[in-house]
């Protein structure tokens, strides 16, 4: 298998888990200091810090699925990621990858809207046998933010 081949695995897994419910499985993508991070791409193209969302770790991930399942009330939904290819690099001791990406909203009524729509800016390392994401920055291509923005993209 290539390094594309085994990065868009790793990508379709990640949309799988997502768009399945399977959220405990999410931060297993990541390494154990790995960081997830959406953003606007206004705030990202100004080089501004601060974003939507903020986890710093494998943990604060774990934290956040636990919420979502326990604490949080939000309507019931899915997603349907629909990744782009990625465009990737070798960088230091692993790769800087760039995709494009569209993600569905799909309420319990049926009712399905396009949610958000933006790009990855990930930088992905080999951790033991497989490929993690060492940072998974999502870019929104929008400003406006839904409330449902609940589950990861």
């Amino acid at each position: 298998m290539t390094v594309r081949e085994a990065i868009e695995d790793l990508f379709a897994d990640y949309a799988e888990a997502i768009d399945d419910g399977a959220l405990e499985r999410w931060p297993g993508f990541f390494t154990e200091d790995g960081e997830y991070q959406i953003i606007t791409r206004e705030s990202h193209d100004a080089g501004l810090p601060i974003g939507i969302l903020y986890c710093g770790s494998r943990a604060m991930m774990e934290d956040r699925v636990r919420a979502l399942r326990t604490a949080n009330i939000y309507e019931p939904h899915s997603y349907r990621h629909l990744p782009g290819p990625p465009r990737l690099a070798v960088q230091g001791d692993g790769f800087v990858v760039r995709s494009n990406f569209c993600v569905f909203r799909i309420a319990q009524d049926g009712d399905t809207v396009t949610f958000a729509t933006g790009r990855y800016l990930d930088r992905i390392v080999r951790d033991g046998d497989a490929l993690r994401f060492r940072s998974r920055r999502v870019v929104l291509d929008s400003r406006r933010i839904d409330t449902l923005l609940v589950l990861p993209l």
